[in-house]
């Protein structure tokens, strides 16, 4: 809703309602471009059989398909030494093995050089390697990972070579449960690198809620290449939590462009190694004050919340209408009744340039004497949000309680704009 203005000569209404038109068509075309392209790289389906990746073979044989299939059998049995299996026989391996996957490969006449992964079906391969039991898993997890490069950081802002190793990882056989946007669409708006340094709790509970996640993994590469084309080195760190909270880091380098994909995937790998530790030493559990319902809260916010409700029984006590006279009790004729206020409803716009500042518009609003509640009917970061004030008072009163609560206050028919 608009606030008033002053009225416009009527021969200049159509000009200006044309330009409206055009601002909106030029605002279109500019957030269709930023989500328009290939930016999405969907992630592989989570499977529970047991993987085993980055398996490196070097064999010969009397043929180019001799050696292949001879790379294959020695990937195997390399594979099932590093899960931990039992001694058994080439056959029975075989048939715990349910696919081979390519990583890398060069074949020769006679020779077979690759980097393979092996996976084993679980329910045959479980028994033996002592894992067919259900394991416990963490909470999901919303995965955001971040390249910083060339002093840009970027997560799913356009396609990059670290949102892609975590896509293909396979993560059936980590007891972390990852939740893995592809970054297609209106995601790479949502989920940008500026959010993981944001700590509004409403903020992240919003972006959590619509990915179904308790928590968030903030796995970062920085990557510093030597010169365009040389060597890389990766300098990577896990981190988690709205307040991106440091657990392990580790560098990795890579000889030149071709090779950074296999650094990428063994970082990968290795962190996740790391969540796995955090879980199972309890550090990586979710932030209880994510839980804006219910559950375990910081002592601080549970004070300010308890504060809040004690300010809202204050005015609602303030408020309630004085109890009726009994029959025998006369009213003064200089004293008549005072009806209660009547509760309306009021339109506030407030300028919200960050989520700081639209934190503390929504809780400076609520917490203005007479406010009964406050709900945010659209929100525009780095803009104009408007929320829906209940108010035990005239639009008026309002503005003066808000303006005694340090807003800057305009007035407009039935809707206020505030700002610090």
């Amino acid at each position: 809703m608009m606030l008033s203005r002053l009225p416009l000569p009527a021969d200049r209404r159509p000009l200006i309602a044309a330009l409206a038109v055009l601002l909106c068509l030029v605002c279109a075309a500019i957030v269709l471009a930023q989500v328009e392209g290939e930016r999405g790289i969907a992630p592989v389906a989570a499977s529970t059989d047991i993987v085993i990746e980055g398996v490196e073979v070097d064999v010969t044989g009397e043929s180019a398909r001799d050696a292949q299939q001879e790379g294959w059998r020695e990937a195997q049995r390399i594979a099932w030494e590093r899960a931990g299996g039992p001694a058994i026989s080439d056959s029975q391996l075989q048939s715990l093995v349910s696919s081979i996957v390519i990583e890398k490969e060069q074949i020769g006449p006679r020779r077979y050089i690759a980097t393979l992964g092996v996976i084993f079906d679980r329910q045959r391969a479980g028994s033996l390697l002592g894992r067919g039991g259900q394991v416990s898993r963490s909470a999901p997890m919303l995965l955001l990972p971040v390249t910083v490069s060339g002093g840009t950081a970027i997560i799913y802002e356009q396609r990059n070579a670290w949102q892609r190793a975590w896509a293909e990882f396979q993560p059936g056989g980590s007891r972390i449960n990852y939740v893995r946007p592809s970054g297609a669409g209106g995601q790479s708006l949502l989920l940008t690198a500026g959010q993981t340094e944001r700590r509004s709790r409403y903020w992240w509970r919003t972006i959590l809620d619509q990915f179904n996640a308790a928590d968030v993994l903030i796995p970062v590469a920085r990557l510093e290449y030597t010169y365009p084309g040389g060597p890389i080195t990766g300098r990577f760190v896990a981190r988690f939590g709205p307040d991106s909270r440091y657990l392990d880091g580790f560098t990795m380098t890579a000889a030149s462009d071709e090779e950074l994909p296999d650094m990428l995937r063994n970082a990968v790998r290795q962190l996740d190694r790391i969540y796995q530790r955090a879980l199972t030493s309890g550090r990586l559990r979710p932030d209880a004050t994510l839980d804006l319902e219910g559950g375990e809260v910081d002592p601080a916010l549970q004070q300010l919340i308890e504060l809040g409700r004690q300010l809202e029984n204050y005015d609602r006590t303030q408020a309630a209408p004085p109890p009726a006279a009994t029959p025998d009790a006369q009213t003064p004729a200089d004293q008549p009744d005072t009806p209660s206020a009547s509760i309306a409803t009021y339109t506030v716009q407030f300028a919200t340039p960050d989520a700081q500042s639209f934190d503390a518009a929504l809780s400076g609003v609520r917490g203005a004497p007479g406010v009964r509640g406050a709900s945010v009917s659209s929100t525009a970061l780095g803009g104009t949000s408007v929320m829906s004030v209940q108010y035990a008072g005239s639009l008026g009163e309002l503005a003066a309680a808000l303006s005694a609560r340090g807003f800057t206050v305009q007035q407009g028919s039935n809707a206020l704009l505030i700002s610090r």
